[in-house]
């Protein structure tokens, strides 16, 4: 008794160890292609704005013409959950909680944009509006009133645009460095990429602004637009997008579908380009596995048709933005694109009800999985790190509260962060 009991063995010390050195490589390959989830929080949509029309109240104008929305098209629970068949017992919670995020927070990712929403300018023009951009962004980060995330969406770097898209950047960028420095919530985003190279081209391009301003290496991340088939189907059968992350260096912050210029570049006709088309399904699904455990999210496109006119028509524009969303949460696309402040309310609608009506459900089976409970369902540890990651994700835009989480599974929020394989990152 309290000693250990000797088993038999066959293989020598020295077999494990050669394993073990065979496979030093590829040890450090999966631990440095992929570092699994980046703990930070993740919005749940991106609101594009040209670089002429953003202004210092965008984000307050945003929210109260999507309150207006609301009050005009659907004022009360009732009307909401009849309009987006949203159940009963969830539309009163949905509908408050809507309306009191329109209120504190209607943007959580705002993209001030210089490529198709702005189109080509004299250059005078855009250097000014880029050096505006960023004293407008410098501003709102000094005084509290701008979204989680901020930055702008360059132009691409194909030839015609190329020295327009550098230019644009290195402005923007200088004007935050010389406003009091980057923020936190800095993102970029570089559309149309093709080829992995151009993503090298945007990496080398930032490693050169960090040198000239003494910044940390690394410290500028970017997206990375896909919108054309080269994107990902390549010319030699590969998927390139996974190509484009591995180009990016540890730089890459996600993956963002363009919906109209990938649908066009696979011949689909305006009639039926759609966030759930095939093409597009086809093509977020190669994006989706190429990102995995990469800590690269994913975002879904947007909807073009707008939710403006008559109540009727509203209404139609409305279920068509609802039915979409869900059906992207669903897909584990968490984020997507929002193109009008009328899309406000049916984008929080549908996150809202999508968290809050799994809450219990989803709450109950971490608590038995980490009480060993046991249940109707037997969950594993990647279960488990789902229901974790589902519920930080309702966390994170104010979907549900610490507290109900916390009386319904006894968990913290870095017991979730470190069921979910997240570091934690305060203030996340």
């Amino acid at each position: 008794m309290g000693q250990q009991e000797t088993v038999a063995t066959s293989l020598a010390d020295t077999v494990r160890e050669g394993i073990g050195a065979a496979l030093a490589q590829v040890d450090a390959d999966l631990a440095r292609r992929y570092p699994g989830d980046p703990g930070t929080r993740q919005p749940v949509h991106t609101v594009y704005v040209p670089g002429d029309a953003f202004a210092a109240d965008t984000l307050r104008s945003w929210g109260d013409q999507a309150l207006a929305a609301l009050d005009a098209h659907a004022p009360d629970a009732g009307a909401l959950a009849a309009v987006l068949g949203i159940p009963g017992a969830l539309a009163a919670d949905v509908h408050d909680r809507v309306r009191a995020k329109l209120t504190r927070e209607p943007i959580e990712d705002l993209r001030i944009d210089f490529e198709d929403g702005y189109g080509p300018r004299p250059d005078a023009e855009e250097d000014a509006a880029a050096a505006r951009a960023a004293a407008l962004v410098a501003a709102a980060y000094e005084n509290g009133t701008a979204a989680p995330y901020m930055g702008i969406r360059m132009k691409c770097m194909e030839a015609a645009v190329r020295d327009r898209g550098i230019r644009t950047l290195d402005i923007f960028l200088t004007g935050l460095m010389e406003a009091g420095g980057l923020p936190g919530g800095l993102v970029l985003t570089l559309p149309k990429v093709t080829y992995a190279e151009q993503v090298t081209a945007m990496v080398r391009l930032l490693e050169a602004f960090e040198k000239a301003r003494g910044l940390e290496n690394g410290r500028i991340g970017f997206e990375i637009q896909i919108e054309t088939t080269q994107a990902i189907l390549g010319a030699d059968g590969r998927a390139t997008v996974a190509r484009m992350i591995e180009a990016a260096e540890g730089r890459a912050t996600s993956l963002h579908y363009g919906t109209f210029d990938y649908s066009a570049s696979c011949g689909v006709s305006a009639a039926h380009q759609s966030l759930d088309h095939p093409v597009a399904d086809h093509a977020k699904a190669v994006m989706q596995v190429a990102a995995a455990g990469t800590g690269v999210r994913l975002s879904d496109g947007s909807t073009n048709v707008l939710p403006v006119g008559t109540t009727e028509r509203v209404h139609e524009a409305w279920r068509l933005h609802h039915g979409l969303v869900s059906r992207s949460l669903a897909r584990a696309y968490y984020q997507g694109w929002d193109m009008h402040p009328a899309h406000l309310p049916t984008r929080y609608a549908a996150v809202y009800a999508f968290y809050r009506g799994g809450l219990e459900q989803a709450a109950a089976r971490l608590a038995a999985y980490v009480a060993k409970a046991g249940g109707d369902v037997m969950d594993e540890p990647a279960t488990a790190k789902a229901l974790s990651g589902y519920l930080l994700r309702g966390l994170d835009c104010g979907a549900v509260d610490t507290a109900e989480v916390a009386r319904l599974t006894g968990l913290t929020r870095a017991d979730l962060d470190a069921l979910a394989g997240r570091p934690t990152v305060t203030g996340a």
